[in-house]
């Protein structure tokens, strides 16, 4: 299908009237990136300008920008946590924003291995459902007839809490699927989902994947795209159906509904949707029972143009193997969020993933981008003096990402490291390059450098009684199983040969790293059984120096040199492999609870 680029103006010819409306809601934003960007302060500045946080820092009512970098400095979540504590322990004075808070949204973990809790507000919401009303209007643009079908996606919710104070902590696309901005969403036959409200809303995974799949299965012939949030969910999807199409196919050869499923609100939904169909049951029958699953995507849903899911980041890791069962379908990253904000979106949807750039909206939030030179001065490199202006980022550099929202974070440090790859009139746009100090992640878990070592220290411990120690360590998130996993390899020091370490006790350890890493990653494998059980292979000695003589033979120093504590460069991983004596898993799962820990 040619298409013009949408980076020449105008966007291009409007699939109806609503996407007409919205594209030029997105000229309009990126013509006046810098204008709208001061407007968005001044606002935020005016409407918080008696939060206790502002009133801190002198401002004596001044919303401008120059005012604004000289008194506000920057922080991160460590620094306000003492203020989100109090809001949540039910302090309702206007500590950071002027409007009452109405939940938290939870994020990635602290250092101390808790959820992160983002205060937010109602009108956020309005905020979020307008950057999803965009998304559609762009994607029409290169996909047609994209309203003759239904969308497959494989949408959850997760648990929520409530804190000390009665509000309520959840992750934020729970918040927005149990909105009225989801729930009651008006019809639109460019975005019809097959999955009715009550299977996605269903707390229980299991019910709520199996019902969300047969609906998909009845609906073959009508699903134009498959999607989840993640690449890893919908891989998730994919083992998922693996385990279970034969009670899948069973149930749609009798017209009835797995027993498991017990939810009166789902049976109540299927029963207009669970019709007795052999011809469908044969075929998936059929296709399911081959043993070669390449392209299964495509096999059970033929009309399929492209896969929506996020294949960016920790997410890239995933490309082969859904290459593998859509047969290379191309795979849409649409937007770019968070739980602190909603950020922009993908303006050239159907680009290959390592081209996906992003295109800030300016009117989510007030943006600032701190260079990132790694190499330079800690004290240097931090100075909010040195933070720069969405309009004024340079083509080509990295830049971790600072905002201030309309929920009262001021110079909040998000954690993402940016590059800039072009504008779109004067709004730039921004390819994901990592997320700071993360090392591995398999789902929506982030474990860094210190948590590692932490877990591995912890781990240790149950060597000492072998006297035994880990000498050297290295990690890698394997993502050829489904659900991916942790792994670990470990160099062991044993003093007495005699006395080594028991397959059981190793497999004790594996379970101690599981216990010591965050409560993220504990609720993914415990509740979402989206990560599978942690495996430590154990290598035999000197493979640490072996791994340091190749490093040397590619160009690395001596003195420089530091053992990477992640691994994806295949010939160091099939260094590592060849000479791993024994492999061990978590026999059990971790503890994980929905309380948060205080």
């Amino acid at each position: 299908m040619a298409v013009d680029s949408i980076l020449s103006s105008p966007l291009g010819p409007p699939a109806c009237e609503k996407d007409a409306k919205a594209l030029q809601f997105i000229e309009e934003m990126t013509r006046n990136a810098d204008p709208v960007q001061e407007n968005v302060l001044s606002q935020i500045l005016s409407r918080n300008a008696q939060t206790e946080y502002l009133k801190r820092f002198n401002l004596n009512g001044a919303t401008d920008r120059e005012t604004f970098k000289s008194k506000i400095p920057m922080v991160t979540y460590e620094d306000l946590q003492p203020l989100i504590h109090r809001i949540a322990d039910g302090d309702r004075s206007p500590i950071l924003s002027s409007h009452p808070i109405s939940e938290f949204l939870t994020s990635s973990g602290t250092s101390a291995g808790e959820r992160k809790l983002m205060p937010t507000i109602k009108e956020e919401l309005d905020r979020r459902q307008l950057l999803y009303s965009l998304l559609m209007p762009v994607m029409n643009l290169y996909v047609k007839g994209l309203n003759k079908g239904k969308g497959l996606y494989f949408l959850f919710i997760k648990s929520e809490t409530k804190t000390p104070g009665g509000l309520l902590a959840r992750p934020v696309l729970t918040s927005y699927y149990k909105s009225d901005h989801f729930k009651t969403r008006p019809y639109d036959p460019y975005n019809v989902y097959t999955s009715p409200n009550e299977t996605i809303l269903c707390p229980d995974s299991f019910q709520s994947m199996y019902s969300q799949m047969l609906c998909g299965l009845y609906e073959r012939e009508q699903v134009l795209r498959v999607g989840a949030v993640f690449a890893s969910g919908l891989l998730r999807a994919i083992r998922f159906l693996q385990l279970n199409w034969q009670q899948l196919a069973e149930d749609i050869r009798t017209g009835s509904l797995n027993p498991k499923v017990t939810d009166s609100s789902i049976r109540e939904c299927m029963a207009g949707i669970v019709r007795p169909d052999p011809g469908l049951a044969d075929f998936i029958e059929k296709e399911c029972s081959k043993e070669n699953w390449e392209r299964i995507i495509i096999r059970i849903w033929p009309n399929t143009k492209y896969l929506d899911v996020i294949v960016t980041g920790a997410m890239a890791q995933y490309i082969p193997t859904l290459d593998y069962y859509s047969g290379g379908l191309p795979k849409a990253c649409t937007m770019y969020a968070s739980s602190e904000c909603y950020f922009g979106l993908n303006l050239n949807p159907m680009c290959k993933p390592s081209e996906v750039s992003y295109t800030i909206m300016p009117n989510m939030a007030y943006f600032e981008f701190l260079p990132h030179e790694p190499n330079s001065l800690t004290s240097t490199r931090d100075s909010p003096s040195r933070l720069v202006d969405l309009a004024d980022v340079e083509m080509g550099k990295e830049y971790e990402l600072v905002i201030t929202t309309y929920t009262g974070l001021c110079r909040y440090r998000v954690g993402d490291i940016l590059r800039v790859t072009g504008f779109h009139n004067s709004a730039p746009q921004f390819q994901f390059v990592r997320r700071k100090n993360v090392l591995l992640s398999i789902d929506s878990d982030k474990t860094d450098e210190a948590e590692l070592q932490a877990a591995v220290e912890n781990a240790s411990r149950i060597l000492r009684e072998r006297n035994t120690s880990v000498v050297e360590y290295t990690s890698y998130a394997d993502t050829k199983t489904i659900p991916g996993h942790y792994v670990i390899y470990w160099e062991l020091l044993v003093k007495e040969s005699s006395n080594s370490p028991s397959d059981e006790m190793l497999d004790q350890c594996c379970l101690a790293m599981e216990e010591s890493l965050n409560s993220v990653y504990r609720q993914c494998r415990v509740y979402d059984n989206s990560i599978g059980p942690l495996e430590i292979r154990v290598v035999r000695n000197g493979t640490f120096e072996e791994l340091m003589d190749y490093a040397i033979s590619r160009g690395a120093s001596i003195n420089q040199y530091k053992v990477p504590r992640c691994v994806s460069f295949t010939p160091i991983m099939e260094l590592l492999d060849s000479r791993v004596v024994s492999t061990h898993f978590s026999p059990s799962l971790p503890k994980w609870t929905p309380e948060r820990r205080r």
